[in-house]
């Protein structure tokens, strides 16, 4: 039960009224989630995230793991996690209630070798196929953005990699982190120059959780402020994420 004495007693009547925070969890995002611990819990800067906020109310945290953040996103409202890691996006937004982002990291484009497209601009094409993850933040973009182009969805990051190689597509779309790793085993190829978007790594919670959302908004600003979200990204080690900016 909620304890009458904790200045956060009415967050915590919201989001863990009997004293435990669900914290849902993407492992699909191998930059936010690195690890697990030998209890197999999730380690990563979001799990360290959900803890703070937990300890912040002082409160547990359990981990509810998903494999892919459409199926978080699709739990909304069905009382299975109180708080979200994943990112923000108006298509789940109306679902629920984010905060600003904590971290970003870019999304861009790998292309073959001999790829005739040099530049953002060449992408979006009568004739152009597009290797996307379903269910990724990024292909949340692409179904708004892209008009011409065709994309090819996986189930997986890593299987949107295997059928870019195997069916000879004419771009990969991805985390920039990851698309990095992806170029150095196809001879020739290269990434685009810029990126398409930016993903923004949020924290989330159902709507009808309004002084909750409150408290999560002013959390995650001190979060970037004092250097916390900083300091989770170089205590695990992680390259290609950012601080995102500070909220206006």
């Amino acid at each position: 039960m909620a304890d009458a004495t904790n200045p956060f007693a009415d967050v915590v009547s919201e989001l863990a009224p009997n004293g435990v925070l669900r914290a849902a969890v993407n492992l699909a995002n191998f930059l936010l989630v690195t690890g697990s611990s030998p209890e197999g819990e999730p380690r990563g800067i979001s799990p360290s995230m959900a803890r703070a906020v937990a300890d912040k109310l002082g409160v547990a945290v359990e981990y509810i793991t998903y494999p892919r953040p459409d199926a978080i996103a699709d739990d909304a409202g069905h009382d299975k996690w109180d708080i979200a890691l994943i990112a923000a996006d108006p298509t789940r937004a109306t679902q629920i209630a984010f905060t600003s982002a904590y971290s970003e990291i870019e999304s861009t484009y790998l292309v073959p070798a001999g790829s005739p497209v040099k530049s953002m601009a060449d992408i979006d094409r009568p004739g152009i196929r597009i290797a996307v993850a379903a269910g990724s933040a990024y292909e949340l973009w692409l179904n708004r953005n892209i008009r011409h182009a065709e994309l090819v969805r996986a189930s997986t990051i890593d299987e949107s990699y295997e059928v870019f190689v195997a069916q000879g597509l004419d771009a990969l779309s991805g985390l920039k982190p990851r698309l990095l790793a992806d170029v150095q085993k196809l001879p020739g190829a290269r990434l685009l120059d810029g990126n398409f978007a930016a993903v923004q790594q949020a924290i989330g919670t159902p709507r009808a959780n309004e002084r909750a959302a409150a408290f999560l908004a002013r959390f995650v600003e001190d979060a970037k402020q004092s250097g916390m979200v900083a300091g989770f990204i170089a205590q695990h080690n992680v390259q290609g994420l950012s601080v995102a900016p500070r909220s206006a």
